[in-house]
């Protein structure tokens, strides 16, 4: 066992035995306090506040109402609940030492008219609800696998603006920008799009995403081809948007954001029923960004508009429909690439100005996304339901010139640009969930079974200039511009096959006792990619099974689990070079991992840590004599750490630490063989705090960041690397009831620092927002 596995492991049985010593100490109590909290009609009441009066004893509701209090001294009490626009309740309740005292509370519309709208019920960023990572009701504790989730009550604290630095408040997660224009993640040694919009197929490979319209992002750590397919997830996990969706409060917000490089963003949330019965549900989110780029030339301009609606047809049935447009027209990334004679190891052996580009703003790129996506909910029955979704996303590029840069020495560099558009990507889902509790004897079941099938169309063309020309860039060279680009340019169509995919599968989760869960799932993948051209098509089949195993340590509060999860890419046949066809099969990423979870002291700490190893052993490589074999190998291994708390009100901590040791072992080339994988950084650390003020000075806040991302591998022969780098962020904020002014300041340090393209990133910057609440 190497140094690494040997510290790893002893890392993990620290932690292990941290969690149950303070659970441990956690039992020993007096007396609980357990109980679910509803509104007048009927719903879980999340977000509300109880207090033991005259105690020290406080805390909010989770998302489905159920709160608790644990070690609490047998007497008896009143205890104090209260939410905005409902009466605040008073009830008397006694503690029996070693024994639960369970409550069923419902509030009351209060007859005030209200004065302060909250406009969609402010969430703990401890919440981890979601239906989505499991595809059923499923709670952080019970699931074997992990995953995190980003409300936007902590972006709003961050004056987040953008994807990027939104996801790498998530353990070794590192954001990164396509050339094409795209935004994606790497995790766990793997990278991966923004593939999934509430939990279906999306796409933002060339148009990117706009925060707008976001409520939350889940990102889901492993292969998960179990359930999300190959098209979604990445061998490192899936990245899921949840979108902002229409509820009973009539409410509005419009907030604008100022800041460096002629920052001007503007977003409105709009939400009201559209009858009297408040069946139907309107919602529009709206958001137009203008800004500069800290180079001298440079710019991202963004249009969204995301209406969405729900209908409730009965008690039983509701629909729900959303939208996303979004048009974007903006400078994309240079793509840096070096010579192996060129003596550069890394960016810093550059002699260009760091706030300098060599190509001019009118290489631009005008790309749109049209995103549709319709639910029909049924409830068959009490423990039965069926949902069925239609999904269809169209990405579509009108121009999008590219710019690529080959360095030869730290000086000269040869540059060329691409063209790329018309260019349409079209997604079209149809999926079916039935979801259902039953049981067998004592032993309980929650059962998922679904179907999805898939349709994928695309139109292809562009081309590349020759070398434009070759400059020394410590001269005062002039920026390429798009006529010199155009007279270059040799532009192609090329044809593109259609893809149809038919997928079904299963999970069941069972619960030996109300402790001990396993979770058996299995998926089926019919792939058919039809023939265009002289380039034959394909069929392909491919199973991905998911196990796991789960047992609570201590009841809701601290769990030990296992899983085994399976990724696949769907690969197309070879013709080797005696002109015979080699029919491959998917490569497939199997991972197996163990952890403990702890979801404690009274819902103010949720943490998790855990390893995992991830192989590849059928990637395709070339032999000797050229000829494909499928026998490559690959492996990810790491650990994960995230803590998130609440210790007391108003104070936020949130923690994580990703470790990852991502190596070849087998490959064509024999030298890289021990090498470090490409966009594997080793070390990757997010922290941020903040406190926000409760009596003198209520609303007042106060938060500050940090994000560290390690040496990352350019090339697979371990040559080239991006360095480095560390940066602090802080934030002011106050929170008013019809109002919320913030500041922030990012990369206070001016941290000079690159993306994994060679990218030179953002120095020192300042944003400022303002939040009117109606």
């Amino acid at each position: 066992m190497n140094y690494h596995n040997q510290k790893t492991l002893r890392f993990l049985f620290s932690v292990s035995f941290l969690f149950s010593f303070l659970s441990i100490f956690a039992q020993q109590n007096n007396g609980k306090i357990k109980g679910t909290i509803t509104t007048s009609d009927g719903d879980a009441a999340a977000g509300v506040n109880i207090i033991l009066k005259n105690t020290k004893y406080g805390t909010v509701s989770n998302d489905d109402g159920t709160f608790d209090f644990n070690r609490v001294r047998a007497n008896s009490y009143t205890l104090q609940i209260s939410l905005t626009g409902y009466e605040t309740l008073e009830t008397q309740v006694t503690v029996t030492e070693n024994e639960t005292t369970t409550l069923n509370l419902q509030l009351k519309v209060s007859n005030k008219e209200l004065k302060e709208v909250v406009i969609s019920g402010k969430k703990s960023i401890l919440s981890k609800k979601t239906d989505y990572v499991a595809r059923m009701p499923l709670k952080n504790l019970e699931n074997p696998q992990v995953y995190s989730v980003i409300q936007k009550e902590l972006l709003q604290e961050q004056v987040a603006v953008d994807i990027r630095s939104a996801v790498q408040n998530s353990p070794g997660v590192v954001s990164i920008s396509y050339p094409s224009g795209g935004v994606g993640v790497i995790f766990r040694g793997f990278s991966v799009g923004v593939n999934a919009r509430n939990g279906m197929e999306t796409a933002s490979g060339r148009s990117s995403v706009d925060l707008g319209n976001v409520e939350r992002i889940e990102i889901m750590k492993g292969p998960s081809g179990t359930l999300f397919g190959s098209s979604v997830s990445s061998f490192g996990g899936v990245v899921n948007l949840v979108t902002k969706k229409p509820h009973e409060t009539t409410a509005a917000e419009i907030s604008y954001t100022g800041g460096s490089y002629s920052l001007n963003r503007l977003t409105a949330d709009v939400n009201t029923p559209l009858n009297k019965d408040k069946t139907v549900l309107f919602r529009i989110n709206m958001a137009v960004n203008r800004e500069k780029s800290f180079l001298n030339y440079g710019f991202n301009n963004a249009l969204l508009f995301a209406p969405s609606l729900t209908y409730k047809a009965s008690d039983k049935l509701t629909f729900n429909f959303d939208a996303e447009l979004y048009n974007v027209n903006n400078t994309r990334r240079t793509y840096n690439t070096y010579a192996a004679t060129s003596g550069i190891t890394n960016p810093n052996d550059l002699k260009i100005d760091y706030r300098k580009s060599m190509f001019h703003d009118d290489n631009d790129a005008k790309t749109s996304a049209t995103k549709f996506f319709a639910q029909a909910e049924y409830e068959i029955s009490e423990n039965w339901k069926s949902t069925t979704v239609f999904s269809f996303v169209g990405e579509d590029v009108e121009r999008s010139y590219q710019s690529y840069a080959v360095w030869s020495s730290p000086t000269q560099v040869a540059r060329r640009v691409g063209l790329w558009g018309p260019i349409y990507n079209n997604y079209t889902n149809i999926q079916e969930n039935l979801n259902g509790k039953f049981s067998t004897g004592s032993i309980k079941h929650k059962f998922l079974a679904g179907i999805n099938y898939r349709l994928y169309s695309s139109a292809f063309s562009g081309g590349t200039t020759f070398t434009l020309d070759n400059i020394d860039v410590t001269t005062n060279f002039a920026p390429i511009r798009r006529k010199a680009v155009d007279a270059g340019l040799v532009l192609t169509t090329s044809p593109v096959a259609d893809q149809k995919t038919f997928s079904a599968y299963a999970c069941d989760v069972i619960n030996f006792t109300d402790r001990l869960s396993a979770m058996l799932s299995l998926r089926f993948d019919n792939f058919d990619r039809e023939k265009v051209g002289t380039v034959e098509g394909y069929h392909q089949n491919a199973l991905a099974p998911k196990l796991g195993l789960v047992y609570e340590l201590v009841k809701d509060q601290v769990s030990v689990f296992g899983n085994y999860m399976n990724g696949f890419q769907n690969m197309q046949p070879v013709t080797q070079p005696d002109a015979s066809i080699l029919v491959l099969d998917p490569i497939y990423a199997s991972q197996y991992e163990f952890g403990i979870k702890a979801d404690a002291f009274n819902k103010k700490l949720s943490g998790s840590v855990s390893y995992y190893n991830i192989t590849i052993d059928n990637a395709t490589r070339l032999n000797a004599t050229g000829f494909t074999e499928q026998d490559g190998k690959q492996v990810s291994k790491g650990f994960d750490f995230e803590l998130i708390a609440n210790p007391i009100n108003g104070l936020n901590i949130v923690a994580g630490y990703g470790y990852n040791d991502n190596r070849i072992v087998k490959a064509t080339d024999a030298t890289i063989e021990g090498n470090k994988a490409t966009s594997s950084p080793e070390n990757v650390v997010n922290f941020w705090t903040s406190y926000t003020f409760q009596n003198k000075l209520k609303g007042l806040g106060l938060g500050f960041g940090a994000n560290y991302i390690d040496d990352n591998y350019f090339t697979a022969d371990n040559t080239f690397y991006m360095p480095s780098y560390t940066t602090y962020n802080a934030s002011v904020y106050y929170d008013h009831s019809s109002w919320r002014i913030g500041l922030k300041f990012n990369n206070i340090t001016n941290e000079k620092y690159w993306d994994f393209w060679g990218t030179s990133q953002a120095p020192t910057n300042i944003l400022a927002n303002l939040t009117i609440k109606f």
